[in-house]
């Protein structure tokens, strides 16, 4: 079968933990971006999900701003983030 170039432009940092994922699981970048091509095209559809971090919601960030004022205004109470290993 015929081999062609494709070309793609990434962020340095993702692409070094990309090769770096990949070295550990034994293969290279090539092969894991042909490994989700093949599954792509047999799937017809993106083969993992897809979704906005809900962390980022509009309400959920109206809501952060609303507690950053009231901390800067001396409304409200400042607390320490703990950190939960799950």
């Amino acid at each position: 079968m015929a081999q062609t170039l494709v070309n793609i432009r990434m962020d340095e940092e993702l692409k070094k933990s990309m090769e770096q994922t990949c070295q550990e699981l034994g293969m290279n970048m090539t092969t894991a971006i042909t490994i989700f091509a093949k599954k792509m095209t047999r799937e017809k559809r993106i083969p993992f999900e897809v979704s906005v971090d809900p962390f980022y919601s509009e309400s959920n960030m109206a809501h952060l701003r609303r507690g950053v004022e009231a901390l800067d205004s001396g409304k409200g109470i400042e607390h320490d983030i703990i950190e939960v290993d799950g």
